[in-house]
């Protein structure tokens, strides 16, 4: 038998919990499912979000699912998305295990998947000391030996922020540069090395860099390495129609709306900010703006 929500929320990660707690505040009947594997699952702290900065990222997340399991309309499901459809005043969800929920309205909390490169020892030091935020890790890696892995354009602006925080920086763009000759320049004047060397591997210690080994032979050490890699949606959302911004992130308005009527989107899915205080942010204004058009609606 199929089960009727008001809304279902898919993602229980920061984003989707917080959407989830301001709807089961306003008495909404709501199930949040999740996979139970977030992006951040490596990391051993976060930072930068008042009042939980240090703590484990399954610290914030633990307390906050127990908090807005309390609310008595909001449910909780593990599982994986499989399938989305538009149905008449609503929509369908269907997850891996065969299960299918009914709900008025829908939330993307669902984040992105991170494409690794194929290079040994990335995956293990991703969330450690391979890192994608200088505002989530850069505190703890000020002044260190750093190195930055992107290019062009991306990499350009990505130095100016990492460079605030330590002038040992190294660019290593895993291949001939397509920086601009003014960029270039800028990067010589600011003493910011610039290694166009193919990567052979990662050399690390539970998690922790220890140098770039490269197919050449040469050998460089480093303390930290920013990552700028390029990312997929992690939930089918073809099938809806949803439209995606040239970056890949789902195209939503200032009220976290989609192009579709009825289906909204915050949190990582949505914006390059990848923070928890973002996140929890976007959730909240998500699900008050939810109720707000199921109250309107009502009426």
């Amino acid at each position: 038998m199929k089960q009727n929500f008001d809304v279902i929320i898919i993602g229980g990660s920061y984003s989707g919990l917080s959407a989830g707690m301001a709807l089961g505040r306003s008495l909404r009947k709501v199930l949040i499912i999740d996979s139970g594997k977030p992006c951040n699952r490596q990391t051993p702290h976060s930072h930068n979000f008042i009042t939980h900065d240090g703590k484990t990222p399954k610290e914030i997340s633990d307390l906050a699912k127990e908090q807005v399991l309390k609310y008595e309309t909001v449910k909780f499901h593990n599982g994986v998305v499989t399938k989305t459809s538009k149905k008449d005043k609503g929509f369908e969800v269907e997850t891996q295990n065969n299960k299918k929920f009914y709900a008025k309205k829908l939330i993307l909390a669902s984040g992105i998947k991170d494409i690794m490169p194929n290079i040994p020892g990335f995956i293990e030091c991703w969330g450690i000391s391979v890192i994608h935020c200088p505002y989530c890790h850069g505190y703890e890696v000020k002044e260190q030996v750093t190195g930055i892995l992107s290019n062009g354009a991306i990499a350009f602006d990505f130095a100016k922020l990492v460079f605030n925080l330590t002038k040992h920086l190294t660019l290593f763009t895993n291949g001939k540069s397509t920086l601009t000759e003014e960029q270039l320049r800028k990067f010589n004047q600011n003493k910011i090395n610039l290694i166009e060397d193919e990567i052979e591997k990662v050399e690390h210690k539970n998690g922790q860099i220890q140098k770039l080994i490269f197919k050449n032979g040469k050998e460089i050490p480093l303390q930290a390495l920013y990552a700028k890699i390029p990312f997929e949606q992690n939930i089918n959302i073809e099938d809806l129609g949803i439209e995606l911004t040239e970056q890949g992130f789902i195209k939503v308005d200032f009220m976290q709306k989609t192009n579709i009527d009825g289906i909204f989107a915050c949190g990582d899915n949505v914006t390059m900010m990848r923070s928890v205080a973002n996140a929890v942010a976007q959730g909240n204004f998500a699900g008050a703006v939810v109720n707000k058009e199921l109250s309107e609606e009502e009426f």
